[in-house]
C-alpha cells in the first residue's frame, strides 16, 4: 500500500530505517535485528542504497524479503548519482514486480571517489527529475521526498530550501521525510513555514541516536556541527568523562525526549533512524508515552 495512504490510517505513528548491509554473510544478524524491531509496529520501512547505487541489488532482495516474509511495508530509496533512465526503469519495474509500491526520491550526495563529480553533468540533477521521472512512468508508485530543517550545506538561504523542497512535493512528491535534527523548534519552525507557502502533505520529522563520538563526528563532517545546536558540545563534554559508553547514554536520553516532544506537539508520526541498532531503538521507543 502506498504511505501517503497508509498515514492517515494511524496517529501517531513510527516508520524505521536501515541500510543494507554491503556484505551479505551478515544478513541473518541484519534480519535478526529487523525481526526485533517489528515489536515496535512500523507503520513502513525504508532501506538506503550507497552512492551511484553501490548496494541496489541488496536493497531490491531486501525490501522484496522484508515485504513477503517479514510482512512490512518497505520503501526503497533512489538517487540520482550515477542514475539513468534504463538503470531506473530496470529497479522500478524489478520492485513493483515484487509489489513494492513506495520510493524515496533523494539527490544523494556526491560520490568521494570520483574527482571533479558534478551533478551538471548527470542525466537526473535534482530530486525533482527523479520525482517527475517516477511520477510519469510508475503513476502508482508512492513517491517520498527529503527534507532538512536545518537547510542543506549547499544552500544560499533557507528559504532557497524551502523553495526547492515545494517544487520537489509539487512535482509529485507525496510526504516529506526530514533528515536529523537536535532541536525540535528546528522542525516545527519548518513545518510552519512549510506550510504558510502551501505545502501540505505529511512533513515526517526524522530522528538519529548518538550512539558514539565517531558517529558525531561523521555527522557533523558531512553536515557541519551547526546542525547539531548546542548538542555536538554536550557530546563532547560526555565523552571527555566517560567515552563512548556516557555518549550512548546522553544521545538515548536526547532522542528519547526528542520523540516524547514530537508526539506531546501532535506530529502524525516519527521516523526512526535505527543505524540498524534494535537494542538502542527499543529503548527509545519503551519509554515514549502516548498521551
Amino acid at each position: 500500500m502506498r504511505i501517503a495512504d497508509l498515514i492517515p490510517t494511524r496517529k501517531p505513528f513510527l516508520s524505521l530505517e536501515f541500510f543494507p548491509p554491503k556484505d551479505r554473510d551478515t544478513w541473518p544478524k541484519f534480519f535478526e535485528e529487523v525481526e526485533k524491531l517489528k515489536a515496535l509496529d512500523p507503520l513502513f520501512v525504508s532501506v538506503t542504497y550507497g552512492a551511484g547505487g553501490g548496494t541496489q541489488a541488496n536493497t531490491l532482495d531486501i525490501v522484496t524479503r522484508m515485504k513477503n516474509d517479514l510482512g512490512l511495508e518497505p520503501m526503497a530509496h533512489l538517487t540520482c548519482v550515477g542514475a539513468s533512465s534504463d538503470a531506473l526503469n530496470g529497479f522500478l519495474k524489478a520492485i513493483t514486480e515484487a509489489g513494492i509500491q513506495n520510493v524515496l526520491a533523494l539527490r544523494g550526495d556526491p560520490p568521494k571517489n570520483v574527482e571533479n563529480f558534478s551533478f551538471e553533468g548527470q542525466e537526473f540533477k535534482h530530486a525533482s527529475d527523479l520525482v517527475k521521472f517516477i511520477r510519469r512512468g510508475y503513476p502508482d508508485m508512492g513517491i517520498g521526498v527529503a527534507g532538512i530543517p536545518t537547510m542543506h550545506p549547499e544552500s544560499a538561504s533557507l528559504a532557497d530550501d524551502l523553495k526547492w523542497l515545494k517544487h520537489k512535493v509539487d512535482a509529485g512528491g507525496q510526504f516529506v521525510v526530514t533528515q536529523l535534527f537536535f532541536e525540535n523548534e528546528l522542525y516545527l519552525t519548518y513545518v510552519q513555514r512549510l506550510r504558510e507557502m502551501g505545502v501540505n502533505v505529511p512533513i515526517l520529522p526524522g530522528i538519529m541516536p548518538i550512539l558514539s563520538m565517531k558517529s558525531a563526528e561523521f555527522i557533523a563532517g558531512l553536515n557541519g556541527r551547526e546542525v547539531f545546536g548546542g548538542f555536538y558540545e554536550k557530546l563532547e563534554a560526555a565523552f571527555a568523562k566517560g567515552g563512548d559508553e556516557a555518549v550512548r547514554e546522553l544521545g538515548l536520553a536526547h532522542a528519547t525526549s526528542q520523540v516524547q516532544g514530537l508526539l506531546d506537539a501532535g506530529v502524525p508520526g516519527v521516523h526512526l533512524y535505527t543505524l540498524n541498532r534494535a537494542e538502542a531503538c527499543l529503548s527509545i521507543m519503551n519509554n515514549i508515552i502516548i498521551r
